[in-house]
């Protein structure tokens, strides 16, 4: 992991009429590392991926990826620079097989047909779901399908990937999976955003948490740290994770 940053915030908010969901974040996501974005729900934390992965500007504040000012830039456009995503709803296309959802993401970096699919087969046999590259996306379990939005994002060749709860809702033995395969991926030099509400799977997985209440940053760093801070326990861990 290195110490240079590829996601900079600045001062980043967000309002919804008088809704404020994100409040003046601060935040850095340094180069090639798992940072976790926790908190309880309505905490913000989706809306800044959603500002991050360019679904909506900003109401104020200055995002920077990669070195470059990407601040209200659409999704089509911060994708093909590097930034893919994964949803809280598995968005498949279910009348489509499963290589042509994951060739719809090749087709970012590869135009051509064939290539797009050769890249696709490629990334569904390194997630684990060539077996069902022909199969409708309609067929896959609930977990197969979160599968499919991570290879579906890997095949637009990613700098930066955002997975949102892609662990949640699994067996223990899948969650397990899913955890090897993140850290596959950040093996390769992808660096890896991810909100998760499993807290007992993503705490040993990521480098540095940042914990988001009421729209703003409310602690941040080392999970040991983090699980431990007051703060943290009393607005979203609770006191029977104190007790523990």
């Amino acid at each position: 992991m290195s110490s240079d940053p590829i996601v900079i915030c600045e001062k980043v908010s967000r309002r919804f009429g008088g809704l404020v969901a994100n409040d003046s974040i601060d935040m850095t996501v340094r180069r090639g590392e798992i940072l976790g974005l926790i908190g309880p729900n309505g905490a913000g934390k989706s809306t800044l991926f959603n500002l991050i992965a360019g679904s909506f500007p900003p109401s104020s504040g200055k995002i920077m990826f990669d070195g470059q000012d990407i601040t209200g830039l659409p999704a089509a456009k911060l994708c093909a620079l590097g930034i893919a995503r994964t949803y809280q709803v598995p968005r498949s296309f279910d009348s489509m097989s499963v290589i042509e959802n994951v060739t719809v993401g090749a087709f970012v970096r590869y135009p051509r047909m064939l290539q797009a699919r050769e890249k696709a087969m490629a990334v569904l046999d390194y997630v684990g779901l060539a077996s069902k590259a022909d199969a409708a996306g309609s067929e896959l379990t609930p977990p197969q399908k979160r599968r499919l939005e991570v290879a579906r994002a890997l095949a637009t060749e990613p700098k930066l990937l955002l997975l949102d709860e892609v662990l949640t809702g699994l067996t223990p033995a899948e969650a397990r999976a899913g955890v090897e395969l993140i850290r596959k991926i950040r093996e390769t030099g992808v660096t890896i955003v991810m909100v998760e509400h499993v807290m007992e799977v993503v705490m040993p997985l990521v480098d540095r948490a940042v914990v988001l209440h009421l729209g703003k940053v409310l602690a941040e760093g080392a999970p040991t740290a983090v699980v431990r801070d007051e703060k943290v326990i009393a607005a979203y861990l609770g006191d029977r994770h104190r007790a523990a």
